[in-house]
């Protein structure tokens, strides 16, 4: 696997669970870069879903929301992905309206203007004509847009794997290969 540079950006959207997994998930690939971003409100969010402080990975690098020297606020850089997980429809909004006002909405809009992949894991509803216009917006400028919909086919026995089931949809959107539950394979391909 060639080495892949990740953004990672948490927002306060509901959905803690999902970033959490994810981080930990990410920690097992040994030959990539990851940067995280914090929104103002995502370290309240996730002590009040999780009832614990957020823990970022030691080998991951944590970037304020106001730094725009962090290296993927510039496509030289050269950050192929980009994941917010989960993604409030707050951020969703600016994005799709070109609005870079923090590091996260900037990394964005960097990933989306050199052809890179943005994953946006939304966690909201219901929907109004606005949010999927929104949606709409981003995925036309490349973007994709993934529902923090767990799936129940593989019958997940915890909260873990239920958010499993999202998060390893993540990994296979980078490239990352995981040991997800396949349709129609037997657990022991």
């Amino acid at each position: 696997m060639a080495h892949k540079k990740i953004v990672v950006a948490i927002t306060g959207a509901s959905g803690s669970i999902y970033a959490r997994r994810l981080l930990n998930m990410l920690t097992s690939f040994p030959d990539i870069t990851v940067g995280v971003v914090l929104s103002r409100n995502a370290p309240d969010v996730w002590r009040q879903e999780l009832n614990e402080e957020i823990r970022i990975p030691e080998q991951f690098k944590v970037f304020e929301r106001t730094d725009y020297f962090a290296p993927f606020a510039s496509g030289s850089a050269k950050y192929e992905y980009m994941v917010i997980c989960p993604c409030s429809m707050g951020t969703l909004g600016r994005i799709a309206q070109g609005i870079s006002d923090d590091l996260t909405t900037r990394a964005a809009d960097v990933i989306l203007k050199e052809r890179r992949k943005l994953i946006c894991v939304i966690r909201d509803t219901p929907l109004s004509l606005i949010h999927i216009e929104n949606m709409r917006t981003v995925t036309l400028a490349g973007g994709i847009i993934m529902p923090a919909a767990p799936s129940f086919y593989s019958r997940p026995e915890n909260f873990d794997q239920l958010a499993d089931t999202v998060t390893e949809r993540i990994l296979d959107q980078l490239g990352l290969n995981s040991k997800a539950y396949r349709w129609g394979e037997s657990a022991e391909q």
